[in-house]
């Protein structure tokens, strides 16, 4: 009596490496693939660039030059402040030190940081929240909209786009960048 034959287990197919994985593209697009030689080794190689938020609303017409500068400021400084969340160790270690210590230059970015959400209306508020997850933390506005929102309730996409502009116009009279301009 002839028995039952295995099924041949199947070989796990392999995502294309050269290409982003799944994970990365839910998180927004890509440009299309450039070809240039490495300048260190001179072999082909082949870049895909991530586009930002801040950068497709610039390309869009959307958001003015000074925008896209107060935000690229503001995505700087809470880089600085290291208040995304994401931790690095110390190339150089002390004996004795410990990690807790910020440097001055945490402090000052922290403090700046501070400043400018005070001049959206506080962290709570609706151009302080978006500026914060999309500027800062690089949310999508999308994202920020359904899931973050203001007040915990999701706000509708085109409303959301707007709060981002208008905190990025604040956000350029804050660091210097427009001027007011008095009514005549």
């Amino acid at each position: 009596m002839p028995g039952k034959r295995k099924a041949k287990a199947s070989k796990a197919k392999h995502d294309d490496l050269a290409a982003p994985s799944k994970w990365r593209l839910q998180h927004g697009g890509f440009s299309e693939p450039i070809r240039e030689a490495d300048p260190e080794t001179g072999s082909p190689v082949q870049h895909r660039r991530a586009v930002d938020t801040l950068g497709m609303m610039l390309a869009n017409g959307t958001i003015t030059e000074q925008m896209h500068e107060a935000g690229q400021i503001f995505r700087t400084l809470f880089r600085s402040a290291a208040l995304d969340g994401i931790a690095t160790s110390q190339l150089i270690r002390l004996a004795g030190a410990t990690a807790d210590a910020m440097s001055n230059r945490q402090i000052d970015a922290r403090r700046r940081v501070a400043e400018a959400l005070d001049a959206l209306g506080g962290h709570d508020s609706p151009g302080g929240s978006c500026v914060w997850f999309v500027v800062g933390l690089e949310f999508s506005v999308r994202e920020w909209a359904q899931r973050q929102g203001w007040s915990g309730r999701p706000v509708h996409g085109p409303v959301a786009q707007g709060i981002l502009v208008g905190a990025l116009g604040m956000l350029a009279m804050r660091f210097g960048i427009t001027r007011r301009q008095r009514a005549a």
